[in-house]
This record gives structure tokens, sequence and C-alpha cells, in this order.
């Protein structure tokens, strides 16, 4: 494991258990929610699903279990691969009070376990602004599609390139410069929502911001065919881009 990858590791355990114990509620109150209306817990990703029972998904970076517990929740085997064991916690004590099994490794993505996974998944999906935490993309895009079936469906989404010069999203401040390719240390994204003096106690997370071109041509460059490309406006402002949103499918 790399020194940036325990670097962001340290940060996504600061009190994430109860971080998450204050935003999203229980994992009882959560888990009533999601049942009430699992599907709808994908909110715009639903979209990009042809089906979910029986699939073996892998959640990159899945947090909590907020997407998936709800795809549990609709049948499909998944499994989370995620950093924090903060974040293991509570997303299976989420899936327990939902009544689903989820599979969660606690581990840096860039080393899983490509003995037990490799070729082992149907879809591989990723939301919530993730690239940026991995600072060599084509490896990880290449992890990505080693871990997939052939045929396997890649949905990756995250923050729009345009946030490195305009602060559309208020998650990351702009550099001012779209094609730097520097890495740089900022607060990790949940630190806004603590007080001040638990904020300035709380890690730092290691960036590395990708343009469009970088992350296409890491799908590309591995073997994916890109058969869709979605732009989704700004939270803060409708008229920019602040997320974006691409389906691959492994050759």
């Amino acid at each position: 494991m790399e020194d940036y990858t325990l670097q962001n590791k340290k940060a996504w355990e600061y009190n994430a258990y109860n971080f998450w114990i204050a935003e999203a509620g229980t994992p009882a109150k959560r888990a009533k929610d999601i049942l009430a209306a699992p599907e709808k817990q994908l909110k715009r990703y639903a979209q990009y699903f042809d089906g979910y029972k029986g699939l073996k998904i892998a959640n990159i970076c899945g947090s909590c279990g907020k997407k998936a517990v709800p795809l549990a929740v609709m049948g499909a085997e998944v499994t989370v691969f995620d950093i924090s064991e903060d974040n293991r916690r509570y997303a299976l004590e989420l899936a327990q009070a939902a009544g689903v099994t989820i599979s969660y490794e606690v581990c840096d993505v860039l080393e899983i376990d490509l003995d037990t996974y490799g070729g082992f998944f149907d879809v591989v999906f990723m939301e919530g602004g993730i690239l940026h935490y991995f600072h060599n993309i084509d490896a990880f895009m290449g992890i990505m599609r080693t871990i997939l079936k052939p045929g396997g469906k890649l949905i990756c989404s995250d923050f729009h390139p345009f946030g490195k010069i305009t602060p559309v999203l208020g998650v990351m401040q702009p550099d001012g410069d779209y094609f730097s390719t520097e890495v740089f240390e900022g607060e990790m994204a949940h630190a806004r929502f603590f007080d001040e003096e638990i904020r300035r106690n709380i890690p730092q997370c290691s960036y590395r911001r990708y343009t469009l071109s970088e992350i296409i041509n890491a799908v590309l460059n591995c073997g994916f065919t890109l058969k869709q490309f979605d732009e989704h406006p700004a939270w803060s402002n409708s008229n920019l881009p602040g997320e974006f949103t691409l389906i691959a499918i492994k050759n």
C-alpha cells in the first residue's frame, strides 16, 4: 500500500462511523428508507443498470453502503471495496438492518486480490467522486477491467473536471489550471460538516485531479469500449457541468 493511500485511509477513518450516524441516521433508520424504495436510492444511476437480480457488482469506494445495500435489496450480489474500517462497520450494520448480505473488502483498490476477483464481476460501479484519490488513473482503470467478466459493464460516475477551474460543487477548491497534473493535499470530503475544532484535526487527503481526456483515454487505452458519456448539472448551478457518468464495456 503506497504512502498516499495510507494517508487517505487515516482521513477516511477519522470519526467516520459517527459521521454517518449523524449524516445518514442510524443503520436501522437508513434501512427503512432503503426498503421503502430501494431503486430510488440509486438516484440517476438506476438508468445505467440493465437489471439487478443475480448480478455480481463491485462497488468501488462504496463508503457506508448507501448504494451497495439498495443493490443487494434488489437482488444483486454486491462486494464493496473501500479503504475505511469505519465505513465497513456502518455498511455491514446497514445491510444487516435491511435484511441482506454484502461483502466488504477493506483494501487499497489498486491492490484488489486478482486471484479471487479477476474476471469475477458483471458490473463495476462507482459514484460520488473517487478518481482523484488515485494518482495513476491508467493503473486504476486497468484493475477495473481486470475484475470484470468479458462483456462486463463499467459504470463510472464522478466529479466533472470543470471543477478544476471553478468551485461548482463546493467540495474541493479549484486551482485555476485545468491541465495541472500536480498531486496536492486537501481536506477529505466530509471535513466541512464538522465543527472547526474537529475539522482542524482531520488528516488531509492526497489528490490528483484529471482532465476529461485523461479519464476517457485511460478507459480506452486499457481495452474498454466506450458506450456512453453523460454530463450532469452542478448542484449549485444547473447551467454548469458538475458530474459525469461514463459507461464502458470490457471487450
